[in-house]
């Protein structure tokens, strides 16, 4: 080895200053010659590529080799020589680089002083390497110059790659806000999914302009729907009383010119459904966006667009379902001589006592809408026995009873959840925990979640109003009658929750007033 220096890097080395701002490019030498090491060293001490300088690792067997990638995955280039400790040796890191590790970024370069081992046709067809070279053929300049190449092909290759996984953080992250149907919850999960896109600080908050009706009251005002970081407080206030001058400056202007800009470390989107409704959004970031980084996020906010369209059309979908539930259950109510605020009450107290006994926020709101049609089936009732003032016969109790399975009966068909949840509330609302209800005679958990929180709902409400065959009960009364009943009409659960939680429920009734 002692003359190898002059026929493996004939030419002088090149003087440059070397980076040490930028990461610099990982390239291991695996040779079990000590020489090749130590000239390949000194040949590459100053290379620089695309501004950023070598770091050169060290192995002298295959073993060590894998040994080293597994510590260093992020390694360019493998200048790997063939014969080892074994005539193969290359050859096994090769495979094992390819299929054990799946590493198919690592550039991978033969070089061998002894090509009749692993002849240059074979290893190029049967191997997954980049290059081949012989050991004589590579003077410094060539091995620059195969520097140059490989590391800009991995440069190229790390690039497809990002895009590929930014590609695919768009597609989860676009996914997960699909999944909120809420417009707020919408609006902290477009948040939350954007800084961890690009790794944003989380400094970022999003405003929703007055619709109409806020207008009405507001002017042409924002609202602060969701905040993350610094803006995390200001949830559910006017813009521009809460924001910074300068970030309240900048969402005004996306609104009034209606488009989205990027600045140095902030970017404002605007997007607008085909309803009318105006959105902006706001992140903060530590460093500029590159142009990478500014279409990934272009393509995330086009998603968001799309998402943001579907969840109002969702919303005016459920809006006007709640109304006609409403206005049939008001109908039902005017027909017993009750009001039809009733129905609104029991809605809001049901959804009060879901969330308190832990149902997701989805069935949540299915009891909810579904709620208002628990006594549907009294349209099935004739008048002289549903409005009579004075006690009812037998005969006419039995009838009166059947209202709950009628409208069971309406409902159940129906292939929808919200229907199939109102016809378990209609049929399951006067059973009693301890049994003994009606129609069925069911005790417990047999009695569907649903009916018994419209029962705790429906009892409670008529109980503080005023009806035409009595006048409203006392709070301290009501408060007693759930007490006797906990364990025995209601579930215990949902008794608790009213007689802790009474002065609570009392405000959510008072939305309703008759």
């Amino acid at each position: 080895m002692a003359d190898q220096e002059d026929w493996l890097f004939a030419e002088s080395r090149e003087s440059s200053d070397p980076s040490t701002q930028r990461q610099p490019w990982k390239i291991l030498i695996v040779d079990d010659e000590e020489e090749v090491h130590r000239v390949t060293r000194m040949v590459l001490q100053r290379f620089e590529f695309d501004g950023r300088p070598l770091e050169i690792l060290h192995s002298h067997t295959g073993k060590d080799a894998i040994d080293t990638l597994e510590r260093h995955p992020d390694t360019a280039l493998v200048l790997l020589d063939v014969v080892m400790e074994r005539d193969d040796a290359g050859l096994a890191v090769v495979r094992h680089i390819r299929e054990v590790l799946g590493n198919r970024l690592v550039r991978i370069v033969l070089r061998t002083g002894q090509p009749g081992q692993a002849p240059e046709h074979e290893v190029i067809a049967n191997y997954d390497i980049n290059d081949y070279k012989e050991k004589t053929e590579l003077s410094a300049q060539k091995l620059k110059t195969l520097l140059y190449a490989s590391l800009r092909s991995y440069r190229d290759l790390l690039v497809i790659d990002s895009n590929k996984q930014g590609l695919e953080r768009v597609i989860q992250a676009t996914t997960r806000i699909f999944e909120q149907r809420e417009l707020q919850r919408f609006a902290s999960a477009v948040l939350m999914q954007m800084t961890h896109l690009l790794q944003l600080n989380r400094d970022a908050l999003y405003v929703k302009v007055s619709d109409g009706l806020v207008a009405t009251r507001e002017g042409s005002g924002m609202l602060v729907e969701a905040a993350t970081g610094r803006f995390e407080a200001m949830v559910s206030h006017e813009a521009e009383r809460v924001l910074p001058g300068e970030v309240y400056a900048e969402l005004r202007r996306a609104l009034d010119e209606k488009r989205s800009f990027f600045l140095d470390d902030r970017y404002v989107l605007y997007y607008s459904s085909t309803s009318g409704n105006e959105s902006v959004l706001f992140v903060g970031h530590d460093e500029p966006l590159g142009e990478f980084e500014r279409e990934l996020l272009e393509l995330f906010c086009t998603n968001v667009s799309v998402a943001f369209e579907n969840l109002h059309l969702s919303r005016d979908l459920e809006d006007a379902q709640k109304e006609m539930v409403y206005l049939l259950g008001e109908a039902i109510e005017s027909r017993s001589n009750e009001t039809g605020s009733h129905v609104k009450r029991v809605a809001d107290v049901s959804h009060y006592l879901a969330q308190r006994i832990g149902l997701d926020d989805r069935l949540c709101e299915l009891i909810q809408i579904a709620s208002p049609m628990h006594d549907i089936g009294k349209v099935g009732i004739p008048d002289a026995i549903l409005n009579k003032p004075g006690k009812h016969t037998p005969e006419e109790w039995e009838i009166m009873k059947s209202h709950a399975q009628l409208g069971y009966e309406m409902l159940r068909r129906s292939q929808r959840k919200v229907f199939q949840i109102a016809a378990a509330l209609a049929r399951d609302h006067h059973e009693h925990w301890e049994g003994g209800g009606y129609p069925r005679g069911i005790r417990g958990e047999e009695i569907s979640i649903e009916g018994r929180i419209t029962a705790v709902a429906d009892v409670m409400d008529a109980l503080l109003s005023v009806r035409c065959y009595k006048s409203a009960w006392p709070h301290e009364k009501v408060i007693e009658f759930f007490r006797q009943e906990r364990g025995k009409k209601f579930d215990p659960r949902l008794a608790d929750i009213v007689l802790e939680e009474f002065d609570a429920l009392l405000e959510v009734r008072n939305r309703h007033p008759d």
